[in-house]
């Protein structure tokens, strides 16, 4: 199969990437190369005759339509996205753009595209999003793909935009689309302004762990090459116009997964000082979600898949990974926003 990823040089896109080649798939990279995307995450297939890269935006039409014709793929995975919620809070234009523009103009190609290879039945659009569409939950219950969106931020209700243009064009158009919401994931290659890798590189650098609020807010944890092998199984096996929800099985408190982290740097790479003393309480951050948790049984009883890797050995994979490539990270941290406080509100 011959697979267009859009944001194949992100965090998730890139695993994705990687594990599609390394099971002889075709990929097409196409990515706009903005802040949080890194060439590097796929420098271990760039040389591989499977893989393309076009440095594009999902914006210009114009090069949509080229990539299309050129590379003429079997699949769409659709993962380019402005993604961090603090930075949606100070400047949400470009997640419009980006998230709902974007996609508009992707889903366009993609139905010209489609159109004109006379609408095969083997073609797939895959959209992928996240789990805060729905909003936030309680102290108890699950997102199922059929909870009412309530997206909180910016950056959700973006997201929340782009799922449901997808659905509409599978509607009014018949395009052949699948969708999936995933929940919070982390593992290598993961950009440095998101939680974990925060903790992990401020606590080798002897620097204040920040934690919003009282840390109180939970996630489910989904380790990164899992939802890649999900959102393949996904693309290959989904039924046309359904929604999975993936998840890790992994509810944390953010200050117990901050707690755990600076666990196991204890062990890994000792201080004088226990790196928890590092932990600092800082202002929360506005509309911040008090609890996100995925019900992914759908994916489990339709298309047999389930997470392989528990948070406690994704946590030590991901530690190990910081320490045993600071050339691939301590360049990130030179670049804008790392480091600073965003999302503060007005």
């Amino acid at each position: 199969m011959k697979i267009l990823v859009t944001g194949g040089a992100g965090f998730i896109g890139s695993a994705v990437v990687r594990l599609a080649v390394a099971r002889g798939h075709e990929v097409v990279n196409l990515d706009a190369l903005t802040y949080a995307a890194n060439p590097a995450n796929v420098a271990p297939v760039a040389d591989s005759p499977l893989y393309r890269f076009e440095h594009a935006d999902i914006r210009d039409r114009a090069a949509l339509d080229r990539i299309f014709a050129e590379h003429a793929p079997d699949a769409v995975m659709h993962l380019a996205a402005e993604s961090h919620v603090d930075r949606s809070i100070d400047g949400p234009a470009a997640f419009m753009e980006t998230n709902v523009t974007g996609t508009f103009h992707l889903l366009e190609a993609a139905r010209s595209y489609w159109l004109a290879k006379g609408r095969p039945d083997t073609f797939r659009f895959h959209h992928v999003s996240t789990d805060e569409v729905f909003g936030s939950l309680g102290e108890t219950g699950l997102f199922t793909e059929e909870t009412a969106y309530d997206p909180r931020s910016p950056y959700s209700a973006s997201k929340a935009a782009s799922d449901h243009l997808v659905r509409a064009w599978a509607e009014t158009y018949g395009l052949p689309v699948v969708l999936s919401n995933c929940s919070n994931n982390y593992g290598p290659y993961h950009f440095p302004e998101k939680l974990i890798p925060v903790v992990i590189l401020n606590a080798l650098h002897g620097q204040p762990i920040p934690v919003y609020g009282e840390g109180r807010n939970v996630r489910d944890w989904l380790y990164v090459e899992d939802h890649a092998d999900a959102l393949l199984t996904v693309l290959q096996d989904g039924a046309l116009g359904r929604s999975y929800n993936i998840g890790g099985n992994n509810e944390r408190a953010n200050i117990d997964l901050v707690r755990d982290l600076c666990a196991i740097l204890d062990r890994l790479r000792p201080d004088a000082a226990p790196h928890g003393d590092l932990i600092t309480f800082v202002a929360d951050r506005p509309g911040h979600d008090l609890r996100y948790a995925i019900d992914a049984s759908r994916i489990r009883d339709e298309l047999g898949w389930q997470p392989s890797v528990t948070l406690q050995e994704g946590l030590e994979r991901t530690v190990r990974w910081y320490l045993e490539n600071e050339d691939w990270w301590r360049p990130l941290l030179s670049r804008d926003g790392v480091g600073t406080r965003l999302g503060v509100g007005s």
